[in-house]
This record gives structure tokens, C-alpha cells and sequence, in this order.
């Protein structure tokens, strides 16, 4: 038995509890959990923004230890580090075989399978596929990333959703180039790693905005050249910041209806807009016929950074051990599996950067 946090249905409180794993089947591995990421996607599979199947243990940014592998996985051994892969692309799907493995279809059919179950027997799912608010988990040998060399293994949690979500939106999905000016909508785990990503990329003015005016000195550590409370004239100020004419590029990792409309406002015409956030379907998003031909601006969505988790791995290893990417100063707080729930209402409260749970 493991202790894990038990989403029992959409819209109910977490509950910590022990759960039963199975050894891990053919073409699983069985992974001990150093460190999960508390992402405000879990908040919004637990609100029902996002469907997942219930009950469920949740948590899909996760690092540890493999313990034990079942037959026919040869890349792994018990001992080995590694970081959880919540969408492993599937190799085979339309999306796949243009090289889109973000979009890949069959990437969640994961979460619909029986994991584990609980003392009195009820079955559970693995929320986003690999089930991180546990001490221990079992997933696809596919959700096991090897932990690259030279990355602290309760860090290396982040790089498996925020870091190269930020990263991805930067360098994949926006494509900013030196000398560009990004603004960043946001500042969460995911906006913290995207304005570290900004700076990597080599961006002369980095905006920051957010509602919290505490958030300030987490994003000036990050990069941050400039800090902008959200507010009615938000896209005003960033125009005033950039010569009037708006950044090159404005990444949106809120997932908001206003926050989404103020950074396609804040981009230059001929800019880009990246929306990284999750929104809800009432989150509806207007634009006249006449503005989107007057700005030549792009609007383009962006799936986990647009990335290939197997080869962008390595790729933010090599920024960690240069010391360009700081995973450490993403998390505000370390907490235990029952700080989770508090942790969620510090994303509802717009509180701090990434809660980390310590196993």
C-alpha cells in the first residue's frame, strides 16, 4: 500500500488515502515518486474544466526512482531517475507521422485504464497517465523518461510539465529569435519558466504580467525586464514600454477570455500570440473581420510547448547544468500530499509560483 491523494469525483475535495498498486505488467515500470509538480491543470481536471475519468489519482508532473520494470522493458532498470511523461506520443497517428507528437491522438487513452484501487477495492484511474500525487506509481515503460545527467531528481519534476511547457511556447511554438520583445501573461510555474525561456532565447525586453503585485521579484528573477500589473490599460502600458508598438511576441499562460484578448492587444502588428493557458468553453474570445486583417498578427494555440519530451529533455539539461535554467526558483513552496488542496487555492487566489510535493 502507498499513500496518494483520491480525486472520488469531479468537484469533490482531495482525499489521502492508501491505494493498492499491481506490479508493474509487461511494458510497465513501477516508479517511487521524489517530487510531483502541483500544475493548475490538476486544478482544472478536479473542477471538471478539463474531463478526466473518476475516481482518480491526479498529478501528471512527477520525477523518481524506477523500482521495478516488467517484461519486455530493456531501457530501464530499478535504479534508474526518471521523468514522468504525461502524453507519450503514440508513433502511429496522423499527428504522429507528421512529426506533431504533442497532438498525438491516442496520447490519453492512459487515463481511461484501472491503475490501482483502494483499501476497500474502489478502482482508480491515472488521472493524466502516470498518477504523480502518490509515493509510488505504476505507468507505461512510455511514461518514463531517463533523467538526464547533471538535474537534482526532485527538480527535474518541473521539466515534465511547466519547464517544457514554458520552454516549448518560447522556442517551438513562438520561435522568439534575439533582440525580440515578448510579454508573458502569467506569472505561475508555467509563466516563470516561460520568461526563464524568453531570456535563453535571448529577448531584449521581457514584460511580466499579473495580477498580484508580489509576484514582481519572482519575475524579475526569472527575467523579467519589465513588470505590469494586469488591469483595463495593461496592453496601453506594454505599447509604452516598446517604442508604442506592442512586443514581438506575447505568450497568455492563463487561459482567460480578457488576459487572452489583452495579449493579442499588446502584440505588434505582424506579431505573435501564443496561448498557453487553459480556459474554459465560456471563456469566449472576440475579434472583428476588419482587426485581423489590419494586424497581420498569428494567434496559435500551443499543446505542452509544442515539444517532443524525448528530445527537448536533453536539450533543458544542458541549460541546467550551464546554469541558464533555474528549476529551484519555480517553486514557492514544498509541501506534503495533504498541502495539495491548499495549494490549490493558492492558484485560484493567484498566489506564488509552483507548489512542489516532497516525497
Amino acid at each position: 500500500m502507498v499513500r496518494a491523494a483520491v480525486l472520488p469525483a469531479v468537484g469533490a475535495p482531495l482525499e489521502i488515502t492508501d491505494i493498492e498498486l499491481p506490479d508493474p505488467g509487461p511494458g510497465q515500470v513501477r516508479v517511487r515518486l521524489a517530487a510531483a509538480g502541483v500544475c493548475h491543470s490538476d486544478l482544472s481536471l478536479s473542477n471538471g474544466t478539463m474531463r478526466v475519468p473518476v475516481p482518480a489519482v491526479l498529478g501528471h508532473e512527477g520525477a523518481g526512482t524506477v523500482v521495478a520494470v516488467g517484461e519486455g522493458v530493456e531501457h530501464l532498470a530499478p535504479g534508474d531517475g526518471v521523468v514522468l511523461n504525461w502524453a507519450p506520443s503514440c508513433g502511429a497517428c496522423p499527428a504522429c507521422a507528421l512529426g506533431e507528437v504533442w497532438l498525438c491522438a491516442n496520447a490519453l487513452n492512459g487515463a481511461a485504464d484501472v491503475y490501482a484501487r483502494t483499501a476497500d477495492g474502489t478502482e482508480l484511474h491515472p488521472g493524466l497517465n502516470v498518477a504523480a500525487f502518490a509515493e509510488e506509481t505504476v505507468v507505461p515503460a512510455s511514461c518514463a523518461l531517463p533523467l538526464p545527467a547533471g538535474v537534482p531528481l526532485a527538480d527535474a519534476a518541473l521539466l515534465g510539465c511547466a519547464v517544457l511547457t514554458g520552454y516549448g511556447a518560447i522556442h517551438h511554438s513562438a520561435r522568439v529569435r534575439p533582440g525580440e520583445s515578448v510579454a508573458v501573461f502569467g506569472v505561475g510555474g508555467v509563466g516563470l519558466a516561460t520568461l526563464q525561456s524568453a531570456r535563453i532565447a535571448g529577448a531584449s525586453t521581457i514584460v511580466a504580467v499579473d495580477v498580484s503585485p508580489e509576484k514582481e521579484e519572482l519575475a524579475r528573477a526569472a527575467g523579467a525586464t519589465d513588470y505590469v500589473l494586469a488591469s483595463e490599460n495593461t496592453a496601453r502600458e506594454i505599447r509604452a514600454l516598446t517604442g508604442r508598438q506592442g512586443v514581438d511576441v506575447a505568450v497568455e499562460c492563463v487561459g482567460r477570455a480578457v488576459s487572452i484578448r489583452t495579449a493579442w492587444d499588446s502584440t505588434r502588428r505582424g506579431g505573435r500570440t501564443t496561448v498557453v493557458g487553459i480556459g474554459g468553453k465560456e471563456e469566449q474570445v472576440t475579434f472583428n473581420a476588419l482587426e485581423i486583417f489590419h494586424w497581420g498578427r498569428t494567434l496559435s494555440g500551443c499543446v505542452y510547448g509544442n515539444c517532443d519530451p524525448a528530445a527537448d529533455l536533453p536539450v533543458l539539461a544542458e541549460h541546467v547544468r550551464a546554469g541558464r535554467l533555474d528549476l529551484s526558483a519555480l517553486v514557492t513552496e514544498r509541501i506534503a500530499l495533504d498541502g495539495i488542496p491548499a495549494a490549490f487555492e493558492n492558484m485560484l487566489a493567484g498566489k506564488g509560483g509552483r507548489a512542489l510535493v516532497v516525497f
